[in-house]
């Protein structure tokens, strides 16, 4: 019963395209940004082999602000595609 219902309430997939792939890259450069002037140790151990290429962070913070640009960028991209603007 509930996986109809569940199946019911799916929409139409979202099939990817270079305005999907670009609003990814913006919430990840936001996140970045963010977490630039918001992580507290930004450059903790462990370190990056190249870490002025990573904007001086550690090997956490670069996990982190990858991890939350991900977030937040299916959330925006999901979003539009349920409001109908991708």
């Amino acid at each position: 019963m509930f996986t109809s219902t569940l199946l019911a309430a799916v929409t139409t997939p979202l099939e990817w395209s270079p305005t999907v792939g670009v609003i990814m890259i913006l919430a990840n450069i936001i996140a970045i940004a963010f977490g630039k002037f918001t992580i507290k140790y930004p450059s903790a151990e462990p370190a990056l082999p190249s870490a002025n290429f990573f904007g001086g962070f550690g090997l956490p913070a670069v996990l982190a602000t990858a991890s939350f640009g991900h977030v937040l960028g299916a959330g925006i991209i999901l979003g539009l595609h349920n409001i109908g603007r991708i």
